[in-house]
């Protein structure tokens, strides 16, 4: 899993059939401290729990990704599994 900031939506109306209905963004991956600092590039991911543009997201990758549906495995490589609300650091607890 990554922690990452939804930097754009994209919009394309032909897509794949599995992906039919479901939202995509960019996501800049962050670095393991979380204040903002780029960890790599850009990546798509696919969103259906409403993240926009500036928030901060949780992002799990690779075949996980693809078992969004219990019944078939659909092509995605990334998909936002939760919006961050805070971020408490070791030095705090």
């Amino acid at each position: 899993m990554l922690v990452g900031t939804v930097i754009e939506n994209i919009w394309a109306t032909r897509k794949e059939e599995g992906l039919t209905g479901l939202t995509l963004l960019v996501i800049q991956p962050l670095e393991s401290n979380l204040e903002g600092v780029i960890a790599r590039t850009p990546l798509v991911a696919v969103d259906r729990i409403g993240a926009g543009i500036g928030d901060r997201v949780i992002v799990t990758q690779g075949s996980p990704a693809s078992f969004i549906d219990s019944d078939k495995k659909i092509p995605i490589d990334a998909l936002v599994i939760g919006i961050v609300d805070s971020v408490i650091e070791r030095d705090r607890l």
